[in-house]
């Protein structure tokens, strides 16, 4: 049976039988009841009590105050539990003064709204109610209890200073009011859903939230909800964060992260373009030097021709060292992972530092390998050259071996020296850019950054890189790359001669090439050595030369970038194109980065970084010119 159809007796009794003073009262504020402990706990009696305002139980000094409060009430009634944090003063006959909290319950009749005022006095060792808001200030967080009807029941006092209200303005009313003005209709209809179906929402639930401050401005937070079912119905706690330090770092670190991404593609772009550029004068003097030693004969000059292939080594060498490092670092480098014999590295490194080792009076050994490893070919390629060359330059007598080891479906590619040795101290330092070992008997040539290329390119493809060294007596290096298969050495009859250098070259070559410098350094080397040579600068201009050719060429060599803005792979093609021959190809560039890479799909073509060692190119061009095809690289 509902209350409102109790008789009036049994709710009466009801209310005298409670352990709390109770005061109710009507619409205008007048008492119309109170049982035995209000009588008790403000020293009235009930007949002194009834048809006065119940202002004359609060100090003379609130009434004013608590009379605009319970106007306010009464246009929006609601039920407030104990305990909501609002603490009053209540005013006993004889003048004395309480702390008080009341818990409020409206009840419709059918003379209008009375509000039951359940009081009790608050005890200073009260420590159940003492705790309970000691508790609730105390939070880091601003709380907030909200009835099924979305009104505001409890709030602390972190809630008040983060929204800028009392908290006699917060209870009672709404939570929308601390949202956006825009926001409040569809917070209604996702309260009314999750009271609905009530749920545990942890903080940060991945919502981007928005709460409003009394002064109107507007900032984001993270709330977590948590549904409390009573006898007095079903509450929603939500505890608020202010988010706004954390929502500034997000984006300034979202910022830092777009322009720094900005940067690295600035920085690619840059290391593209001076990749090329710097290349371009390296590759037109490499091309002369090597032109002038197949025409000199004069010994002096020999001489003097063989110093400045030195000195362009070693310029070649610190531009290629320096220009991997900064590709390296702004992650420019992207592995083209593949299967492919490791015999095909070791052919060509032999041929590169055999003569290097010889004329340094070294022995240099490149055990063969039956292997196929996965990896990509350049850049390991690129880890054992480095390891070589160090090893040859800090080795004074002796050997260079380089040799494949296997062990657990790994195959450990080994550059074992009988050079001057590492201290054990130092083998972690000589992985630094720019460190060079201190034996003074040692080659100056370097620049300390071979290893650091090492490294980094090591990681980069996920090898094991391995150093054993003893002082006087030599290193061994290795790089320790994943084992495919072991295979019949079926092409190694092949390699040895394939790659050797050849006096004498014969055959037509077509070179497009749009510097005119680099262009006549490269006639200029390929006609000393005996090739007839015919040039084009575009695509355009080399679809003109062949048409007038009564000859197929033995021979296309291309630049990849074209002054058009055609590439070498479409140079290449319209030859081949108009021969109807697959005729071989060399497409040389300066550029490193990805864009060049659809050039190495072409078959029998081969794709060389500028500037070209001229020995090795004129090696490779006899072998493609005599046998058409060219060697793998």
């Amino acid at each position: 049976m509902p209350a409102s159809e109790l008789p009036l007796e049994v709710v009466e009794e009801l209310l005298q039988s409670s352990g709390d003073a109770t005061v109710v009262t009507n619409g205008d504020g007048a008492i119309v009841f109170v049982n035995r402990e209000a009588e008790l706990l403000f020293g009235y009696t009930a007949t002194e009590m009834l048809g006065q305002q119940v202002e004359i139980l609060i100090p003379e000094s609130q009434r004013n105050g608590h009379a605009k409060l319970r106007g306010d009430y009464g246009e929006v009634p609601h039920a407030r539990p104990m305990l909501s944090g609002l603490v009053l003063r209540g005013c006993r006959k004889n003048g004395s003064h309480f702390r008080a909290e009341i818990a409020l319950t409206p009840v419709k009749t059918g003379e209008g709204i009375l509000v039951a005022s359940t009081v009790r006095e608050l005890q200073p060792d009260d420590p159940s109610e003492a705790y309970f808001r000691t508790l609730l200030d105390s939070a880091p967080d601003a709380m907030i209890i909200v009835d099924r009807k979305g009104r505001m029941a409890i709030v602390n006092e972190q809630a008040e200073r983060m929204f800028g209200y009392g908290r006699g303005e917060l209870l009672g009313r709404k939570i929308e009011m601390l949202l956006p003005e825009r926001l409040r209709k569809r917070h209604q209809k996702h309260r009314g859903a999750f009271i609905d179906d009530p749920e545990l929402r942890p903080m940060g639930a991945g919502l981007d939230l928005v709460a409003r401050r009394n002064d109107g401005t507007e900032f984001p937070v993270e709330i977590s909800l948590s549904p409390a079912v009573t006898s007095s119905g079903t509450f929603v706690s939500s505890v608020i964060r202010d988010v706004t330090e954390r929502k500034q770092m997000e984006q300034e670190i979202n910022e830092a992260r777009l322009e720094a991404e900005r940067a690295n593609k600035a920085n690619s772009a840059f290391l593209a373009a001076a990749s090329h550029d710097l290349r371009q004068p390296v590759q037109a003097l490499s091309l002369l030097n090597g032109a002038l030693r197949r025409t000199v004969t004069n010994a002096r000059a020999l001489d003097m021709i063989e110093s400045q292939e030195h000195s362009l080594t070693a310029m070649t060498n610190l531009l290629n060292s320096l220009l991997d490092i900064s590709r390296l670092d702004a992650g420019a480098i992207t592995p083209e992972i593949e299967d492919f014999p490791i015999q095909r590295l070791i052919d060509r490194l032999s041929a590169e530092f055999g003569r290097q080792a010889s004329h340094k009076g070294l022995v240099f050994i490149a055990e063969s390998s039956t292997s196929t490893v996965c990896s990509d070919p350049n850049l390991l390629s690129e880890i054992i050259q480095n390891l070589v060359s160090n090893a040859i330059r800090y080795t004074e007598k002796g050997s260079v071996r380089l040799s494949c080891t296997y062990l657990d479906g790994h195959c450990r590619v080994e550059v074992r020296d009988t050079g001057i040795g590492i201290e054990k101290d130092q083998l972690e330092a000589i992985f630094q850019e720019f460190h060079q070992g201190a034996s003074p008997s040692a080659s100056k040539e370097g620049f300390g950054l071979g290893l650091a290329i090492v490294r980094r390119l090591a990681d980069l493809l996920e090898h094991d890189i391995g150093v054993e060294s003893t002082p006087g007596k030599g290193s061994c290096f290795s790089v320790t790359v994943p084992l495919v298969v072991s295979i019949e050495d079926a092409g190694k009859a092949d390699s040895g001669d394939d790659t050797a250098e050849r006096p004498g070259g014969a055959g037509l070559v077509v070179l497009v090439e749009d510097d005119a410098n680099v262009a006549s350094a490269w006639g200029m080397l390929l006609e000393a050595e005996g090739y007839e040579v015919v040039t084009a600068g575009t695509v355009a201009e080399a679809d003109a030369v062949v048409e007038g050719l009564v000859k197929i060429p033995s021979l296309i060599i291309s630049d990849y970038h074209l002054a058009d803005g055609s590439t070498g792979v479409e140079s290449v093609t319209h030859v081949r194109k108009h021969f109807g021959e697959d005729i071989p190809a060399f497409i040389v560039s300066g550029d490193t980065s990805k864009v060049v890479m659809d050039a190495r799909p072409l078959d029998n073509c081969t794709l060389m970084s500028k500037p070209v060692n001229t020995a090795r190119l004129l090696a490779s061009a006899a072998v493609a010119t005599r046998s058409g095809k060219v060697p793998q690289d």
